[in-house]
């Protein structure tokens, strides 16, 4: 079982982009949806995305957090662009 708390402070060790760009990270599991729901914002940016649960434990596990960083990165190059 993933605890919300341990997978947003995952995500931030491994993008550390998010605390450099100023980028609010929020993390709920959606259980109409049954996936993790990511939400980044800064500003009037915002992104959601969402992980399977099977992708919120390898990301826990340290095995792959690739889609969410390609996220991550694409809002943290859009705030770039924008400051």
């Amino acid at each position: 079982m993933v605890d919300r708390n341990q997978l947003c402070e995952k995500i931030r060790s491994i993008y550390p982009d998010i605390g450099e760009c100023g980028i609010d990270i929020d993390v709920n599991y959606d259980e109409a949806k049954k996936a993790w729901i990511v939400d980044l914002k800064h500003k009037d940016h915002h992104l959601s995305t969402h992980l399977e649960p099977d992708d919120a434990v390898a990301c826990i596990d340290g095995k792959q957090c690739v889609y969410l960083g390609t996220q991550i990165a694409q809002l943290a190059n859009n705030i770039r662009k924008k400051v």
